[in-house]
């Protein structure tokens, strides 16, 4: 029986050792930074103005925004480790297990969203912008990892085609 698949192209594998994965790690570090630096200056001052409805949200939003960046960087940080061989997959897979990249979407209906300060809303935007693309990255790299062995005698061409209609969802 022939080991199909060893000979593919990770794409997602790639992309996360690439110089594409040291940006999106400085772009969501320098995002934390931002946003902390934020919080405890110019949106703590905004936040004391809001009407009484909008800085309810802008607390759980807050939080919410916070808890989302920690978990990307928890992320980013897990997988500079994996790529600087600090860790194994193994031990990646682990720990990755705790952290969630997905669950903290937005209502941008909710009342008092609109009286929320332009920054905060910003932030929280290229936020969700930047957790949605290191979910999809997360999904190509470690999902390849789940994927059944190819029987003998399915055509390794085949193989990648669907590989990549998967990944492009197509």
């Amino acid at each position: 029986m022939s080991e199909q698949g060893l000979n593919t192209v990770s794409f997602a594998g790639r992309a996360a050792t690439s110089s594409q994965f040291k940006a999106l790690y400085t772009e969501g570090m320098a995002l934390v930074e931002e946003t902390a630096s934020y919080l405890d200056g110019t949106g703590r001052a905004a936040s004391k103005v809001l009407p009484r409805m909008a800085s309810v949200l802008y607390a759980a939003e807050s939080m919410r925004l916070t808890t989302r960046l920690m978990q990307m960087a928890s992320w980013l940080l897990l997988q500079r480790a994996v790529n600087n061989g600090e860790m194994s997959r193994d031990q990646v897979m682990s720990e990755k297990s705790k952290v969630r990249l997905d669950g903290f979407n937005v209502d941008r209906n909710a009342p008092g969203w609109l009286d929320l300060p332009e920054g905060f809303r910003d932030l929280v935007e290229r936020s969700l912008r930047l957790q949605n693309r290191i979910a999809l990255l997360d999904r190509e790299i470690y999902r390849a990892s789940d994927a059944a062995v190819l029987p003998d005698n399915e055509n390794s061409v085949r193989a990648q085609l669907n590989l990549l209609r998967t990944a492009f969802g197509n």
